[in-house]
């Protein structure tokens, strides 16, 4: 599951970073978006949605959204 498909306010491991753009994946890796960590969906806006990764809050877009695996 992707977390686009994500349920709000429930917290996911993220299991894989599916990216074939390095640059993607490195922005990724410095939100913290990575294997093993906790992410949660906050809420879900036009074109995109607001994660809480660790301690930070993030809009990411629909595009990174579908890179993430839970």
């Amino acid at each position: 599951m992707t977390l686009n498909e994500a349920d709000t306010g429930t917290e996911y491991i993220i299991k894989d970073v599916l990216t074939e753009d390095e640059e993607m994946d490195a922005f990724l890796f410095s939100l913290g978006c990575y294997k093993g960590e906790y992410i949660t969906v906050v809420s879900r806006r036009k074109g995109g949605c607001v994660v809480c990764v660790k301690d930070g809050r993030y809009n990411i877009d629909n595009g990174l959204a579908q890179a993430i695996i839970i």
